[in-house]
């Protein structure tokens, strides 16, 4: 009876990460620095797509879709997890736990979704690069950014709303962070449905992830290899590598996670795998699409020189 028994109280305890006091600060800094650089880039290249008007094009907006993802993402985890480092009694709410997992599942799904678009646009422009102009207008991009960030909380709101319902009979988070499956594992209630909820948004996201790149990859290679053009396929090495590279280190690092969830001999290696897939995509995505794309480019090279920040 006793296991079973509701728990009132809405504080939560937190394990983290087993850190020896040497390390304490040194991990701090680490983090923060990579917190204020991911911020810095991101929100650098957002200022610039909104104030430069040649760039309000639909790679752009697309450029915009990835860096607000990655702020509000990494926001939501970072500096709690500083502070953490920092605190020997690491407690959070309950409240802010769920807050916490929704936004993080929200950011893994979105950049999914996200990244499914931009090998769309990639594909239009390298496959169809006369018609481009005229497929992927602007209005085009703002639909689908509303598709993929709708169809993401709605999927995420089920998932969490799924756990929210549940009685809680612990209060110990085994984990750095919140995340869905550690909040149900607070319950000792069936959560069948949970598991089996869980099991479809896993599958469906990673199946219309992975077909939808592969699909249009493949796609992009067939039409390269028919017409043998060495620009075309320069042009196409040069578009899609960064966004390949990016989305195979977000892959990985997600089933990565899930994976070791159902391993809990490997607890510290679950939690890094989790944080590298916020912050590795976060701090690339706008230092190697900057350097991949021309336009975004000369556009920082001009605020620089402006700025009087590089020589003219």
């Amino acid at each position: 009876m006793e296991k079973n028994a509701s728990m009132s109280s809405d504080m939560l305890e937190i394990q983290g990460f087993d850190i020896s006091p040497e390390f304490t600060y040194p991990l701090f800094f680490l983090l923060l620095f990579v917190y204020l650089s991911l911020l810095f880039s991101n929100i650098g290249v957002l200022a610039l797509i909104i104030m430069e008007k040649s760039l309000h094009q639909p790679m752009y907006f697309l450029f915009c879709n990835l860096s607000v993802n990655d702020v509000i993402g990494n926001t939501v985890l970072l500096p709690q997890l500083m502070a953490h480092v920092l605190s020997t009694k690491r407690f959070i709410t309950y409240s802010q736990c769920v807050v916490q997992a929704f936004h993080s599942h929200t950011f893994g799904s979105a950049s999914h979704m996200i990244l499914i678009i931009m090998a769309i646009d990639r594909y239009v422009a390298i496959c169809h690069p006369l018609r481009y102009s005229s497929i992927m207008t602007n209005r085009t991009v703002v639909g689908l950014s509303a598709v993929a960030w709708g169809v993401s909380l709605v999927l995420v709101s089920v998932l969490i709303g799924l756990t929210v319902r549940l009685s809680r009979c612990r209060s110990v988070i085994q984990n750095a962070y919140c995340d869905n499956a550690s909040l149900f594992k607070l319950s000792c209630e069936n959560v069948f449905i949970n598991n089996i909820y869980g099991l479809f948004f896993t599958v469906l996201l990673f199946t219309c992830s992975m077909g939808g790149i592969f699909i249009t990859y493949m796609r992009i290679a067939l039409i390269c290899w028919i017409k043998k053009n060495k620009e075309l396929n320069n042009r196409a090495l040069q578009t899609c590598a960064s966004h390949l590279v990016l989305y195979l280190i977000m892959l990985w690092s997600g089933f990565l996670t899930i994976i070791l969830h159902r391993f809990p001999d490997y607890p510290n290696l679950r939690k890094i795998a989790y944080i590298l897939f916020h912050v590795v995509p976060a701090n690339l995505n706008p230092v190697i699409y900057g350097l991949q794309t021309r336009s975004l480019r000369v556009k920082i090279a001009e605020v620089l020189q402006r700025k009087q920040l590089i020589p003219t």
